[in-house]
């Protein structure tokens, strides 16, 4: 399962975008204000695959060295690829 989230870390729905993630052992996606979630420590405890979406954290000035080990940072066309792979995809928190 992926679970697609946009909201910022101190927001409500991306909290419980990366409960639900967690909750459910499922990846996350993270683009517009939840690539901050990509940055070291703000993924803990965290066990599935987080990808974050490149041109949202370039957009965001988060560079490849602030994120936390093992995110994958995708492209649009990834993404497309991931969700179609994918048997669930929920989101957008």
């Amino acid at each position: 399962m992926l679970v697609i989230i946009k909201s910022a870390p101190d927001t409500p729905e991306g909290k419980r975008g990366i409960k639900l993630a967690r909750d459910m052992a499922a990846d996350v996606c993270l683009m517009q204000n939840a690539v901050y979630f990509s940055q070291k420590e703000r993924l803990e405890g965290f066990c599935g695959t987080a990808f974050v979406l490149d041109e949202d954290a370039r957009l965001r000035g988060i560079p490849s060295a602030d994120m936390e080990k093992g995110v994958k940072e995708i492209n649009y066309e990834e993404l497309v690829d991931i969700i179609m792979k994918e048997d669930k995809t929920a989101g957008v928190f």
